[in-house]
């Protein structure tokens, strides 16, 4: 934690002469696209993987035939068919699990008082008058539209928009080829096919996938306003991504 809160300082140390008391902030940022940029040869592949689950799906399909209603049978014949062809119906979870620890580690930094024994000099840094360490229900005292409360404001008007695009490109991905993608607020798995839906499990989550972009709503209001940011700055990064890379 104390050499995470000095690559954290440091960085903000960089930014400062051009963001002044919004440095921790803008620290905050960058760290976010260094870890989404380590991740995306993950996301790249990721992407190769659900290209190469829809090249599948009329063998899968012969499958559904082959064993009609029997659903037991199906499922193990789907799994073996991705085990013959190498391929992870699970691959694209991968990003997201990676990005979890740099997640928690946020979560922690600024949920602490002390860190190593020392006070947590990060907790008082801002962002336009908003703690870093602060939650949404922290500012509501002053006013939902008071400075703090108008940079959580921000974030949820910019988590709609993100979710909202996510909303209508899986939709649109699920009825116009029938291979619905699942979306998040990291960078999301692809490619959920009927085919798939086979897998225990997969069918549910493809059900959730059009809606899994908003639950992200819920976590900037819960968590630090500093993992708030993470969590805003990979969703917005992961919604380019996929527009770029799911084409």
């Amino acid at each position: 934690m104390s050499v995470f809160a000095g690559l954290v300082e440091h960085l903000a140390d960089l930014l400062q002469p051009l963001f002044h008391a919004s440095a921790a902030a803008a620290a905050i940022v960058l760290f976010t696209a260094l870890v989404r940029l380590l991740v995306h040869p993950l996301s790249r592949a990721a992407a190769r993987g659900q290209r190469a689950r829809a090249a599948l799906q009329p063998r899968i399909a012969e499958l559904r035939k082959k064993h009609g209603k029997d659903q037991q049978a199906l499922q193990k014949a789907v799994l073996e068919l991705h085990a013959e062809e190498k391929v992870s119906p699970l691959s694209g979870c991968l990003p997201v699990l990676l990005q979890l620890p740099a997640f928690f580690l946020l979560y922690h930094l600024f949920s602490n008082s002390t860190i190593g024994g020392h006070d947590n000099g990060l907790l008082s840094h801002e962002l336009l008058g908003a703690p870093l360490g602060g939650r949404w229900a922290d500012v509501l005292g002053d006013g939902a539209f008071g400075s703090a409360g108008l940079v959580y404001l921000s974030l949820f008007a910019l988590v709609a928009v993100v979710a909202t695009f996510n909303f209508r490109r899986t939709r649109r991905m699920g009825m116009g080829t029938g291979t619905p993608a699942v979306t998040g607020t990291g960078a999301g798995t692809a490619g959920v096919s009927e085919g798939e839906q086979q897998v225990p499990g997969l069918g549910a989550v493809a059900g959730l996938a059009p809606y899994m972009s908003y639950f992200t709503l819920v976590t900037v209001a819960v968590v630090p306003l500093a993992a708030a940011l993470y969590v805003v700055t990979s969703a917005a990064w992961s919604a380019v991504e996929r527009a770029a890379l799911y084409r």
